[in-house]
């Protein structure tokens, strides 16, 4: 890597502030930040309104662009906030809301000898023999949730690496808040326990794109191929996967 590549990397790093812009009377802030690319790019997500653009074009046609936007950007922006939530309940209590595959289902609490969970298309039925106690209830969720993603991404990693020619490699969930997987030299694969939260079909692409990872330890065209054969469509599954980074925050 030569320095000024690396300059430019420590300066992507670096956090950039907020600027604010009045569109179609609403006070909206961005973060703009600096890169190469002949466009000037635009993205709604947990960091709110993110704008790329290359350091020779002014702020002035920045927000020139954003105004010509703004319906857009305004639209995104309310959608996010809509759809931002609390992905675990506040309150362990039968009537609250819990996140699974991509649905709200809503809890349903029992006393019961034994803990079971049981998830429908509506309810997350819990029998447990402290219905009133939060933590545990809390605690027995947090272990179901845990066992349900495993159970979920484990064969699909299995199936993956099959139609590749790898060897099935070794699966651990994270708790990483920053990256819904990863995979290291040694070939091991690590995904966030939270994707059993995510729609099914978006949890299956993390598990493509770090399958593919196996082959190619990059983001190179032959990587992106890769993922494309695993699972066809990838680049809508990837943008459609930036919306619910909310579940990572």
């Amino acid at each position: 890597m030569t320095a000024a590549a690396r300059r430019e990397r420590r300066k992507a790093a670096l956090p950039m502030p907020l600027r604010r812009i009045a569109l179609a009377g609403e006070a909206v802030d961005y973060r703009l930040i600096r890169a190469r690319r002949r466009t000037i790019g635009m993205h709604v997500g947990s960091e709110g309104l993110v704008v790329r653009a290359s350091r020779w074009v002014t702020i002035r046609d920045v927000e020139d662009t954003l105004r010509e936007h703004a319906a857009w950007i305004l639209r995104r922006l309310a959608e996010w906030r809509a759809r931002r939530r609390d992905v675990l309940p506040a309150v362990w209590k039968s009537g609250a809301p819990l996140l699974f595959q991509g649905r709200d289902l809503t809890l349903a609490i029992h006393a019961a000898p034994q803990p079971s969970i049981v998830a429908d298309l509506v309810n997350v039925t819990i029998g447990h023999p402290a219905p009133c106690g939060e933590s545990d209830i809390a605690a027995a969720v947090d272990r179901w949730l845990r066992s349900e993603a495993l159970r979920f991404l484990a064969p699909r990693v299995a199936a993956c690496a099959v139609r590749i020619g790898a060897a099935p490699p070794t699966v651990k969930l994270s708790n990483a808040r920053g990256e819904w997987g990863s995979c290291n030299r040694k070939g091991e694969i690590r995904l966030s326990w939270r994707l059993i939260q995510l729609p099914p079909e978006l949890a299956q692409y993390v598990v493509a794109h770090e399958v593919a990872h196996l082959v190619e330890l990059n983001h190179s065209q032959r990587f992106w191929a890769l993922v494309e054969a695993l699972h066809p469509g990838h680049a809508a599954a990837r943008r459609d996967l930036a919306e619910w980074s909310v579940v990572l925050d």
